[in-house]
């Protein structure tokens, strides 16, 4: 498996390094199946093992852009989708995918292995996520047929105030030093735990304490780390040095950023995963991991702003359980997240407006294995869908238990009727550049943009056949890079608008409030088929890192599989395009059919759509998709080659 060559430019390509291959054979269509001796939850030759491109520090061309939340590091050329039998597993690192799959294999639920591959992609990929995070889960219990979604998201603490992120206090208002990221203002009370406590105890089968043995064994024995990973630290070096224990974890005694390969132990991580192995989530709660978070969050070295965490925050965080969304496209169903994440329902209303056009009429013409090229039209009528979702997301959708969706819930922006009104908007030959949101009558809402970032992907299918799409995340490369006890704090609040009110003095939605959740864009999705005009079968999960573009990432993956008959590694490996509500359309340059050079005005998908009046940007994506779909009587996977993701199961 190689890189595509590319000639050097502002976001290299970079050599990749390969982790351990084993032997396979490739079937006519492309698929993987695994050789006699392969056995179960073992890498496959199919391209997910090997990892994508180190970096050296990124460029302001790799991250300047919110579709950049982390240094681009590559992407893996021809991979192959994974078949498997009765379980799949998809992660954004082999070694939580093998953790994860090893639960699986050994009679675990898909619950299991959340727990199992969180733990350990917190110690492989403190970049994107980790316990000091948040995460948002849907899960599909096949015995019940039924679907929940759980609520891992960080909260405001119950000091803060409307100005928590731009004042240091009512009296004093300058800007928190040295920024709000950097500060403690941004952490958010974490999440993910009491979530995954719910979610397991709802439907896992393993003894909690069980599930963290590899994450301990791997903290304890050392791990490399990987070339994505170096790529992090080196593009966060300047900014890992001010707290003193990620100085001393992520850099040399010399401030040079560890490299690739380099052997890392973590024994405060593993001390921490004990605690919470034995005593649950409340050692991390209410325990002395909690005190040492509050002492963290309330530093003042160096001059740095406190936050304003106490241990009643986080002794009082709750996870939610919320009525997963589900809106019907085509002959299918999709099932996703309700705010605050506002990935479900900006999904659905993309995939509610494209359901007014003959997508399947304009997919790539050739359908390689990296997924093909799209044809202009397509990415024309997705990127406009998506600036209409957008907009009405940016300005209705945040967290409902502080702020009601219009109607009082995501009926209203889902309703198909206003979706078909919405999709007359579009000019299939011009691009409205920036669109307004849709008239909900006298919504006192204001539009303020906010950045976000990170975030990392899980994607398990059990043998019982419950399913689990999780999308887990800490914001931006390695959070507020504050690293307390071996794990890394959020910077989650900064999801937050920084100021509460637009240039017309009306509220925004997604102002700062105490134990308020900050709006995400996470967007978890579980498909399935009709039946009788309802839910029928699972079909496919699929989920996606990426900041506030996670949302494009998983419309072009759903639209590859349910339009375009590709297969989930094709949807996947396919180019990354789609805009928000500006006038910027995204074309990944780093995919191997585009050519970025001259800013793309040699590639023929860039030069159709400026004709069509689009800004497009060629700058490299960091998606990091994974998607399973049903396959006959088992399950093919994919896993994003931008990033360092594997599929393993009872592969066949």
């Amino acid at each position: 498996m190689q890189l595509h060559p590319r000639p050097v430019r502002s976001v290299a390509v970079l050599a990749v390094a390969a982790i351990a291959l084993t032997s396979a054979a490739c079937g006519d269509d492309g698929s993987t199946a695994a050789g006699p001796d392969s056995g179960t939850c073992t890498n496959v030759a199919n391209g997910t093992p090997v990892a994508a491109a180190s970096a050296t520090s990124g460029s302001p061309a790799s991250r300047d852009i919110a579709t950049n939340p982390e240094v681009a590091t590559g992407y893996r050329t021809l991979m192959t989708p994974v078949r498997t039998g009765s379980y799949s597993v998809v992660t954004a690192n082999p070694l939580a995918t093998k953790a994860a799959c090893d639960v699986v294999r050994d009679g675990g639920s898909a619950a299991d292995g959340l727990v199992a591959a969180q733990a350990v992609l917190g110690l492989v990929e403190p970049q994107a996520t980790g316990i000091g995070g948040g995460a948002f889960l849907v899960y599909y219990d096949a015995a019940s047929r039924s679907v929940q979604a759980y609520d891992g998201r960080e909260t405001a603490p119950a000091a803060a105030t409307g100005d928590y992120l731009r004042y240091v206090s009512d009296t004093d208002r300058t800007e928190p030093v040295p920024s709000a990221r950097a500060s403690g203002r941004s952490i958010g009370t974490p999440g993910v735990l009491r979530m995954l406590e719910m979610a397991q105890s709802d439907h896992g089968v393993k003894k909690w304490g069980d599930l963290f043995s590899p994450a301990v064994r791997l903290a304890d024995d050392g791990f490399a780390i990987s070339p994505r990973m170096a790529a992090a630290i080196a593009d966060s070096s300047t900014d890992l040095q001010a707290d003193p224990e990620a100085k001393a974890y992520f850099l040399n005694p010399d401030g040079t950023p560890k490299a690739e390969g380099t052997t890392l132990n973590n024994p405060a991580y593993a001390k921490s995963l004990g605690a919470i192995a034995s005593e649950g989530p409340d050692a991390f709660y209410t325990g002395a991991i909690a005190r040492d978070i509050v002492a963290k969050v309330g530093s003042t070295a160096g001059g740095m702003t406190p936050g304003l965490t106490t241990l009643d925050d986080l002794a009082g965080y709750r996870a939610r359980k919320r009525e997963s969304l589900c809106t019907t496209y085509r002959s299918h169903v999709l099932c996703g997240m309700p705010p605050p994440s506002s990935g479900g329902i900006t999904v659905a209303s993309a995939m509610g407006i494209l359901s007014n056009f003959d997508l399947a009429s304009m997919g790539p013409r050739e359908k390689d294995r990296n997924g093909g090229v799209p044809s202009a039209q397509a990415v024309h009528l997705i990127s406009e869908a998506e600036r209409l979702a957008y907009a009405d997301r940016d300005k209705y959708v945040a967290d409902t238990d502080f702020v009601p969706l219009p109607g009082g819930s995501p009926a209203a922006l889902t309703d198909p009727a206003y979706l078909k009104k919405r999709a007359s908007l579009i000019d299939p030959n011009r691009s409205m550049g920036e669109a307004q949101a849709g008239d909900f009558g006298p919504v006192p809402a204001g539009v303020v943009p906010t950045p976000e970032h990170g975030t990392s992907q899980i994607v398990i299918i059990d043998k019982k056949g419950d399913a689990a799409s999780m999308t887990t995340t800490v914001e931006s490369a390695f959070g507020s890079f504050h690293m307390v006890d071996g794990f890394i704090l959020n910077n989650q609040l900064t999801d937050f608008s920084a100021t509460p009110v637009d240039e017309s003095g009306a509220p925004v939605a997604n102002r700062v409030a105490p134990g308020k959740r900050p709006r995400s864009s996470m967007s978890p999705t579980l498909v399935f088929d009709t039946a009788d005009g309802g839910r029928g079968d699972l079909t496919a999960a699929v989920g996606s890192p990426g900041g506030s573009v996670i949302i494009q990432f998983v419309i072009k993956t759903l639209v590859g599989i349910l339009d375009w008959g590709l297969d989930p590694q094709q949807a996947v490996s396919g180019v990354d395009f789609g805009a928000a509500n500006t006038p910027t359309t995204n074309v990944g340059g780093e995919h191997p059919d585009i050519d970025p050079t001259d800013n793309g005005d040699r590639d023929p998908l860039v030069a159709a759509l400026r004709k069509m009046g689009h800004q497009v940007s060629v700058a490299d994506q960091s998606s990091g998709l994974a998607a399973v779909v049903r396959d006959g009587d088992g399950w093919i996977g994919g896993a994003d080659p931008r990033r360092e993701g594997e599929v393993m199961g009872d592969t066949r």
